[in-house]
């Protein structure tokens, strides 16, 4: 019942124009044609909006991995002045929507002139709150003892985090660059606020502004899902083994 729907995408997505519309509607084409990918690449701009999500998705994931490993594990072995308030907080602002916020974020991001540019998608998404909560609860596993005797043998706070902390964190860093890419990659309300010139348009900003010229055309509205669901699916195909490591051993650790 799930995959039947992607399959008949899938399937949909080789038809002839209009095909896809007679009664009662085909499970398989009849001649299967590659017309509609030509024409998303050759005239609808689709090759570029696959670089944009590529670029954009890559980026948030490298950011958010630095950003959330280092606080993560500030929040579960350094101690300083209001740790546990400021991680509270944090888990506090959970519980607020995530559209409450795009109103004051678009504003802050208008005054630094980031409005239609990938930083202005980018900057929001270099942390999550999330993120950090996953990799404190992973970090608070390793023992206190191997890093109090790694700075005793005269390792600086930097050096135990790059060649002690990061390769105990390797499933939960799998785990975690699979969320972002994804939650990156599949997001469209924020692009759709911040974004106004097409030359930026994301994958699935691209894809609604497509459906406004094509709405008749169901067999190049899937032949454009396709190429949005299909990186994505591949990749949570390859890491699936990492992803579903991390999230255990982050529940055991926990």
């Amino acid at each position: 019942v799930a995959l039947l729907p992607l399959l008949w995408m899938l399937s949909v997505s080789f038809m002839a124009p209009g095909e896809a519309s007679s009664l009662p509607p085909p499970l398989l084409p009849a001649h299967a044609t590659l017309a509609n990918y030509r024409e998303l690449f050759a005239h609808a701009g689709m090759g570029r909006y696959l670089l944009n999500s590529l670029l954009v998705s890559s980026a948030i994931t490298a950011l958010s991995l630095a950003c959330n490993l280092m606080a993560g594990y500030a929040f579960a072995k350094l101690r300083f002045a209001g740790r546990e308030r400021l991680f509270q907080a944090l888990i506090g602002a959970l519980v607020i929507p995530a559209q409450v916020a795009m109103l004051p974020l678009f504003l802050l991001l208008k005054y630094l002139g980031l409005v239609n540019s990938y930083a202005g998608v980018i900057v929001p998404g270099m942390a999550t709150i999330f993120g950090i909560y996953l990799v404190r609860q992973y970090a608070r596993g390793i023992p206190d003892e191997l890093l109090e005797a790694a700075r005793i043998d005269g390792a600086g706070e930097w050096r135990i985090f790059v060649q002690i902390v990061l390769p105990l964190l390797k499933p939960i860093i799998v785990t975690l660059a699979i969320f972002s890419f994804l939650a990156a990659w599949n997001d469209f309300m924020w692009p759709l606020i911040v974004l106004t010139g097409q030359e930026h348009y994301t994958l699935p900003i691209g894809l609604a502004s497509l459906a406004r010229e094509h709405a008749q055309d169901s067999e190049l509205m899937m032949a454009g899902s396709v190429i949005t669901v299909l990186p994505v699916l591949l990749l949570f195909l390859a890491m699936q083994r990492y992803y579903l490591e991390g999230l255990l051993l982050g529940s055991v650790k926990g």
